[in-house]
């Protein structure tokens, strides 16, 4: 029996361990990178985004040291000033929000001037703040991580209110992820009342309103794009169980003279209203682009204040692919490190995955205590966690691939 076999491990036909390989290892590299490009959307790490103005959207995180809980501050700062003004302080990590400037070192923080930018005006009076600011999360107020709650459940954002919300609490079964692409939680459906118009757009089953003259619009992504939508955007309507042609556009009128409700109408007079489901609602990907946007309807959106759901640059899935598109024209692709590895023996490629694996668990088990302190890692920190290594390699003899973990 082999040394290997006797420790258990299985081989290939060549002889080598199965399990990582190096390939493993790139590949798992660049998909985090990919992931934290897809959070970071392309953040710049050392430039204060507060000149910039509201930021459409960004990576944003709350200081629990500089504004407590009891302080009766909220603030939000960005992602280079998380780094070099709140580096040793306890943030809480708030992913992304819409239209947001930066407010560190504003009258928000009365002990910690920002470091990147000293000339800031007192106050954002545009930015909005919800309870994730101090730490508070869905109907039932807790944090996140919850140290109470040892059941594993995903967080769901709502793409208005922007606040996250467990999947137990919305109100209903939560589709599979690849079925949605946004969700609006119920208190913003009964806040926005007129949006109840596109419930025949969810993804979730929605019951129709039971009156006399309503539409029976089926509540399921796929048949609502194939059985309720034209091709030119038009929404289908059932009367009496007999599909209705959309209405043609007047090609006789001067679109340049006519305004654009003229032209095509408003959507909503063609739809049921469905009433407003008891819990949150899933809706498909480009949900939005089914929105009227007639003259009219712009009003009720800019009286609400939620113009931004017109808008596809502001939807997470079109930041988060910002970010990685941005990722992917900066790496230098993988194929070079692979070429690299070919040309090494099997006896060298197999000593660095050994030495990736105990590197890699020994930085979780490193970063495993800020993560419990809620501390950030600062660049200090990875040197002395290297010099730790450095110094455990030099006391083990006989490896033969320091040279590839300096």
């Amino acid at each position: 029996m082999s040394e290997a076999e006797g420790n258990g491990k299985d081989l290939t036909d060549e002889g080598e361990e199965k399990g990582i390989t190096m390939v493993d290892v790139l590949n798992e590299e660049e998909e985090r990178e990919m992931d934290a490009a897809a959070v970071l959307g392309g953040s710049d790490d050392t430039s204060c985004t507060y000149d910039l103005g509201y930021v459409k959207r960004q990576a944003l995180y709350a200081c629990v040291t500089c504004c407590p809980a009891d302080s009766g501050r909220v603030a939000g700062v960005c992602l280079a000033c998380s780094y070099h003004c709140h580096g040793d302080h306890e943030l809480i990590e708030l992913y992304t929000k819409r239209h947001f400037r930066c407010d560190c070192g504003n009258s928000k923080f009365p002990n910690n001037s920002c470091k990147l930018l000293k000339e800031k005006l007192p106050e954002n009076p545009e930015n909005e703040y919800n309870q994730n600011f101090r730490g508070a999360y869905c109907t039932c107020h807790r944090p996140y991580p919850d140290p109470e709650d040892t059941l594993d459940d995903e967080m769901i954002q709502c793409c208005i209110c922007e606040d996250w919300y467990h999947g137990k609490h919305s109100g209903g079964e939560v589709p599979p992820g690849d079925d949605y692409a946004e969700m609006i939680c119920n208190q913003c459906l009964k806040k926005h009342k007129f949006l109840a118009s596109y419930m025949g757009l969810a993804v979730t089953a929605v019951k129709a309103e039971e009156t006399n003259d309503s539409v029976n619009i089926e509540a399921s992504s796929e048949n609502s794009q194939k059985e309720n939508i034209t091709d030119n955007g038009q929404v289908k309507v059932e009367e009496n169980g007999k599909k209705a042609e959309a209405p043609e556009k007047d090609t006789k009128k001067d679109s340049k003279d006519v305004p654009k409700t003229d032209v095509l109408g408003c959507k909503l007079l063609s739809i049921s209203k469905q009433n407003i489901p008891e819990g949150a609602v899933f809706l498909p990907y480009h949900w939005r682009q089914q929105l009227c946007t007639c003259d009219d309807c712009k009003i009720k959106y800019k009286k609400e204040g939620i113009m931004y759901l017109l808008d596809e640059e502001d939807t997470v899935a079109f930041y988060e692919e910002s970010g990685m598109t941005r990722n992917r024209s900066h790496t230098a692709p993988a194929e070079r490190e692979l070429e690299a590895l070919s040309s090494l023996d099997r006896v060298t490629r197999t000593e660095m995955v050994h030495e990736y694996n105990t590197l890699s668990s020994s930085l979780r088990d490193y970063l495993r205590k800020f993560a419990e302190n809620k501390k950030v890692v600062r660049d200090e920190d990875i040197k002395e966690f290297f010099s730790q290594l450095a110094a455990n390699k030099k006391q083990r003899p006989g490896s033969s691939v320091q040279q590839f973990c300096k």
